[in-house]
């Protein structure tokens, strides 16, 4: 009875292969794998869902494993991989199946795919490690049994052979590089032991290696989040960061795009399709937050170089805070600030005269303050902002070194102002700026002497250091015999002198104190036996004495004082550049300026309120006079070569600076050509497309002011001519002023006569619905500009398209514009009547349904004193006779129009007017081809 009673389920059984299978797996657990696939191959035979089938023989494939039957392993794992290409199980048991066969080559492609898709997986990186470590397998792999891709194997070997032409490994290299950046070349370095190979070209220590393994490694990251993944787990984020540490810019700057590549590919820069693989990619939280530490220890570590501090500064500034203030979370931030400001603030603190500082390039302290500042503005309620002002918070008493704690407030004083300010404000920080000024060492001054400086910025501020601070710097001033020493109290003195700005009433010093200052600025930049940084702080003392429009007028006399300034402003050292910018902004007075209302003057007048007095040297004809001055020492070439600094030197405001001051030097038409020599125009677009919004628009229109009146291929050489459209057809918008407008309108001219090319770009811009809105303006320029623009863009397909819709005025304003009286507006209308009617018949016929004045309208044209408004006229109706409309040819015919064409046509030849005589024949001859008119013959 018991052995029946057994039986009975069994025989149920046979046709379900789910509890088959569950079987199966309980006999598995159990250890009697016989058992199991004898389950297992029962459910095979009887399942028809292709997902539990993969699942069974994934199972089955186990059990072989187990039984040591390595070639029934691999192919039911085979079985299952191709149901699903991501099924991790299946794909690690057909791995190891194939390595007991040998077939190595295939065992690594399975392990690495896995760890593509699990890269966390610790044994599936082993795997990995011990494959590609593992010496013994690396000689088979490269020899016999591993047929990697021939020619990814070739360049490793050509590049790991000490032996090997220079210029034979510069070559693979390259090619290394360009193929990563392909996706399936990528793939191809990925599958073929290409991070193990580029991690050993990174081992040699040679930088061109290292720099061609970084950039390859790039390519690989670059859009790709799971290989993205993986390639972090298997170089490690402190590899990278070893990497970027090292005292080579080239390198720090390879490994700054790396860190980016791989941060855009996590954060959502990959916007490819996974499918199946999706769910296996794993949450990319975890690596994010490590490289953030990571990079924050990079900061403040002593091991890291000046130029990997540098790049380590930059990814922060880059990656820390939001793009978009709309975006809500502004966690990595408060992240930064939680486990890192104290990190920011002591590269702030440093002081490079002082032994056992952290290793700095010119630019690091700079780059830390913006970063703060970044940060601080990042911030979205008072809590926050409290909480960053705690951290930043400097006790005089506990700090180890009081310079340190001036220095880092320093920072903050070119940071998050408002932070400084309050720390500045707090009990015992201005007593130790004032003990510091009277230090023995010179150290203590100079830091003193530019904490004073920086924290003189606010009107309300200067004047409290006016009372307290004056007095010690004009001290340390004349007792100082160290020039580093003395520019800067100068340069303490030149900002609260300049307290006032262009105000020539609230001048804060004596009659001629500005201009001695100003001169001894000069000297000291004009001498180069001062070191650069000392010469950077007279810039800065111009940058505030310059305000004073005498210091404006001698300085721009001072051509060698102009040079010195441009060369430094090109130099490695780019702290100048917001200095420099300031100086040229003041030389060529394009600061924003309050409006004077007459009325609202008298009134503060009467009311004995201050009122801000204009310098007679601040008027127009002065202003002209320097911007030439400017223009032949050089300006332009500084400027294109400040553009190019790095964007966290580089800030928004510095960008509208130099926006401001191109719009200033490009104003005369007469020098845009000196602009587009020294690389003006290529300088302007990056300007006019990143920045602040007031920055942009300033940039654009210098932009638009250059390509109104130049050749396009010389001011924006190659492909930036196509970069040129977006901020152009920016200046359309209807809150730009009229004098943007119709710059804007005048370039897009110039552009869409150039080339097919380029209005199809104006096209693809939308730029079309803000011009036909131009071509209804009431004032006559822009009205003008717009409709010379559209007839340069008529020829462009998609234009006649929008023409031919019904529904719409376009070509009813078209026509009525040839009717106005403004010879230059009938000119350009009329062009585009005649490019329109020659390109698509049917607008012949459309023609004279949009309006009744059609008719006398063409002939108005065709009766024009202006022999080029004339031919326009006349082309029009020679596109008529030649449309397919009999109605409208005979109805030309029978009007006055064929007196018109035969007093034109029966003219002598004139080589003013031929071209409209010359028309005027054809049309008779083509209404004579239609039989509609008979040549004239005398009787005989």
């Amino acid at each position: 009875i018991k052995t029946i009673y057994e039986e009975a389920p069994q025989t149920h059984t046979m046709g379900d292969p789910i509890q088959l299978k569950d079987e199966g797996n309980k006999h598995f657990q159990t250890g009697d794998i016989d058992k199991a696939i004898e389950c297992y191959t029962s459910a095979i035979k009887v399942c028809k869902d292709k997902k539990v089938l993969a699942v069974i023989h994934r199972n089955r494939s186990a059990c072989y494993l187990k039984k040591e039957n390595y070639t029934n392993a691999a192919s039911d794992a085979s079985k299952a991989i191709d149901v699903d290409a991501a099924d991790i199980k299946a794909l690690y048991r057909r791995c190891q199946a194939l390595e007991k066969l040998g077939k190595l080559d295939m065992a690594f492609k399975d392990v690495q795919r896995c760890a593509t898709l699990e890269p966390k997986n610790k044994t599936f990186l082993e795997t990995l490690r011990r494959y590609t470590v593992n010496k013994k397998h690396t000689d088979m792999y490269s020899t016999t049994t591993f047929s990697t891709d021939s020619r990814v194997q070739n360049m490793f070997e050509i590049l790991l052979d000490d032996e090997m032409e220079k210029d034979k490994r510069e070559k693979a290299a390259n090619n290394l590089i360009v193929l990563s950046r392909e996706d399936a070349g990528a793939e191809r370095i990925f599958q073929n032991n290409g991070v193990q190979l580029l991690l050993n070209m990174i081992e040699t220590g040679k930088p061109e290696m290292i720099l061609a393994a970084v950039r390859t490694l790039s390519g690989m990251c670059t859009g790709h989040k799971a290989r993205a993944m993986a390639i972090i787990h298997m170089v490690g984020i402190d590899k990278i960061c070893s990497i970027m540490a090292v005292d080579n810019e080239e390198i720090a700057l390879a490994t700054c795009n790396l860190f980016q590549c791989i941060n855009d590919s996590l954060t959502g820069g990959d916007n490819r399709e996974y499918g199946k693989e999706e769910a296996l990619v794993l949450d990319a939280s975890k690596d994010l937050k490590a490289i953030l530490l990571s990079l924050l220890e990079m900061v403040a570590s002593k091991k890291v170089s000046g130029h990997g501090r540098d790049q380590a500064l930059n990814l922060l500034s880059k990656n820390v805070p939001r793009k978009d203030k709309k975006e809500r979370d502004n966690s990595r931030a408060l992240f930064t600030i939680d486990n890192g400001l104290k990190k920011i603030l002591k590269v702030c603190g440093q002081v490079p005269e002082l032994p056992d500082q952290l290793p700095l390039t010119d630019n690091t302290q700079l780059i830390a303050s913006v970063l703060l500042n970044k940060i601080y503005d990042d911030l979205k309620c008072d809590p926050e902002r409290t909480n960053f002002r705690e951290i930043s918070k400097i006790d005089p008493n506990n700090m180890d070194k009081t310079i340190h704690a001036i220095n880092a407030i320093s920072g903050l004083l070119q940071g998050p102002f408002d932070v400084g300010n309050a720390l500045v404000g707090h009990q015992g920080i201005m007593e130790m700026m004032v003990a510091l000024c009277g230090s023995e060492r010179e150290v203590d001054q100079m830091v003193a002497v530019e904490a004073l400086i920086h924290s003189s910025s606010k009107m309300s501020r200067a004047s409290f250091i006016i009372t307290n601070g004056v007095s010690l710097l004009k001290d340390i001033y004349k007792k100082t015999k160290n020039e580093r020493i003395k520019i800067r109290a100068l340069v303490g003195l030149c900002k609260l002198g300049s307290a006032g700005g262009d105000d020539y009433s609230l001048r804060q010093f004596a009659e001629g104190s500005t201009e001695k200052l100003a001169k001894q600025c000069r000297k000291w930049l004009c001498n180069p036996q001062i070191d650069t940084k000392t010469r950077n702080w007279a810039i800065e003392g111009l940058a505030y004495l310059t305000n004073d429009a005498d210091v404006k007028d001698d300085f721009v006399e001072d051509e060698p004082a102009m040079k010195a300034m441009f060369e430094l402003a090109k130099s490695k050292d780019k702290t100048v550049l917001y200095s420099v910018a300031c100086t040229l902004v003041n030389c060529t007075n394009c600061y924003e300026k309050k409006e004077i209302i007459p009325e609202l003057v008298q009134l503060a007048k009467f009311s004995k309120q201050h009122v801000p007095e204009q310098h007679p040297k601040d008027k127009k004809d002065f202003i002209e006079r320097r911007v030439k001055r400017l223009l032949k020492a050089g300006v332009t070439s500084a400027l294109a070569v400040m553009v190019k600094a790095d964007n966290a030197i580089l800030t928004d405001q510095t960008k509208e600076l130099l926006s401001r001051v191109f719009l200033a030097l490009s104003e005369d038409p007469k020098d845009r050509g000196i602009i587009v020599a020294q690389g003006g125009g290529k300088a302007l677009i990056p300007l006019a497309l990143e920045g602040t919004e007031a920055g942009k628009v300033k940039a654009s229109h210098a932009l638009a002011k250059i390509a109104s009146i130049s050749n396009p291929e010389i001011a924006f050489p190659g492909e930036r001519v196509y970069e040129v459209v977006r901020p152009l057809v920016n200046l359309l918008q209807t809150d730009r002023d009229g004098m943007q407008n119709y710059e804007a309108l005048r370039s897009l001219t110039n552009l869409s006569g150039f080339s097919e090319k380029l209005r199809v770009k104006i096209v693809k811009e939308h730029a079309l619905p803000e011009i036909e809105n131009y071509m209804f303006e009431e004032h006559d320029q822009i009205r003008q500009a717009a409709t010379e623009c559209m007839c340069n863009l008529v020829s462009c397909k998609e234009v006649q398209e929008r023409y031919l819709e019904d529904g719409n005025d376009k070509l009813k304003l078209m026509v009525l514009l040839c009717g106005e009286e403004d010879e230059d507006l009938q000119r350009a209308a009329a062009g585009g009547l005649a490019m329109l009617t020659a390109a698509q018949k049917k607008l012949c016929t459309k023609m004279t349904k949009v309006t009744t004045q059609w008719l006398e309208i063409l002939q108005r044209l065709c009766l024009s004193t202006d022999p080029r408004i004339q031919h326009r006229g006349l082309v029009v109706v020679y596109n008529m006779l030649s449309s397919d409309d009999s109605e409208l040819v005979k109805k030309l015919i029978e009007s006055e129009m064929l007196e018109i064409l035969s007093v034109i046509g029966k003219a002598e030849d004139n080589p003013k007017r031929q071209d409209p005589i010359d028309v005027a024949r054809t049309c008779l001859v083509k209404a004579m081809e239609l039989g509609l008119i008979k040549p004239f013959s005398s009787p005989s």
